[in-house]
């Protein structure tokens, strides 16, 4: 698979076997490392001797060759490479052996994950996204501290552009760089397992190789292919000219019938930040 080509869904499987296979030491499986191995990770007749099948069947596996593994291979697969939930997930997706989510109509925003958003217009900014995180729609607050971007042409109305490649919403971000590391690399996570659903759809194809070729950042956190489903732990500190600091827990609420997201930012308790929240509200009302 060339770096600058986009996978299949078995030319996904197979690197995504390689590196979790490359990324696992021996002592986590109880093996010897010994004097003679050449590489950190485990050998391909080790990881199929863990998993239960023969080295042949597992070498197709990460050639992109063979037919579609069965559930119970696996499983093998999963508990040889000791996966996590995310990753074994993931797995399956790229066997073939989950069903996507049905996509909602192009440009419609869930009007379940609108309404809320509406809802905490006065306390919280918040934003809907496609899964692909092409940004639908913006509140007043939102739009405030990070200026409008919902229909913007290109990539720059999409939320990984604005972190990768324009950094605009990385500019008022008071995160430490370690911080900032983390969040892109689980944006770039995240876009793996949705790449996946999507079975590297022309439009997820489209998104990662525009991305990988304007940032070099993203191309290497994509390159090691790691995988996890969406969340949102890390305290956000934002500071804006007219208020100051603000301080913010990240919040995220994925629709029921959609692929949409609803990511939103809640004052952290301890802060002033809500009061400068309504502060700043007043301010550009005012205006």
């Amino acid at each position: 698979m060339g770096e600058t080509s986009e996978p299949t869904l078995r030319e996904a499987l197979a690197d995504f076997l390689r590196r979790r296979r490359d990324a696992l030491p021996p002592q986590a499986v109880g093996l010897p490392v010994g004097p003679r191995r050449r590489t950190p990770g485990l050998r391909r007749d080790e990881v199929a001797r863990l998993a239960n099948m023969s080295a042949t069947y597992y070498e197709r596996l990460e050639q992109g060759r063979g037919p579609q593994p069965s559930t119970a291979i696996l499983t093998g697969l999963a508990r040889a490479l000791r996966l996590d939930p995310a990753e074994r997930a993931y797995l399956h997706l790229l066997a073939g052996r989950a069903e996507p989510a049905a996509p909602s109509p192009d440009g419609a925003v869930d009007r379940r994950l609108l309404s809320v958003m509406h809802a905490m217009e006065a306390t919280s900014p918040a934003f809907a996204a496609d899964d692909l995180a092409t940004i639908l729609a913006q509140n007043e607050l939102h739009a405030t501290l990070f200026g409008p971007v919902a229909g913007l042409p290109g990539g720059e109305g999409n939320l990984f552009w604005c972190w990768f490649v324009s950094h605009r919403w990385r500019r008022a971000m008071l995160n430490p760089p370690d911080q900032q590391e983390a969040i892109g690399r689980a944006y770039v996570a995240g876009l793996r397992v949705v790449a996946a659903e999507r079975g590297y759809d022309a439009a997820a194809t489209a998104l990662v190789g525009r991305l990988r070729a304007a940032s070099e950042e993203f191309a290497r956190m994509w390159t090691e292919h790691r995988v996890a489903k969406p969340s949102s732990s890390m305290v956000v500190t934002v500071v804006d000219e007219r208020v100051g600091r603000l301080d913010f827990d990240p919040a995220l609420l994925v629709g029921p019938r959609s692929r949409q997201r609803l990511h939103s930012l809640h004052a952290a308790s301890g802060t002033p930040t809500r009061q400068r929240v309504s502060r700043l509200l007043e301010l550009v009302r005012r205006h």
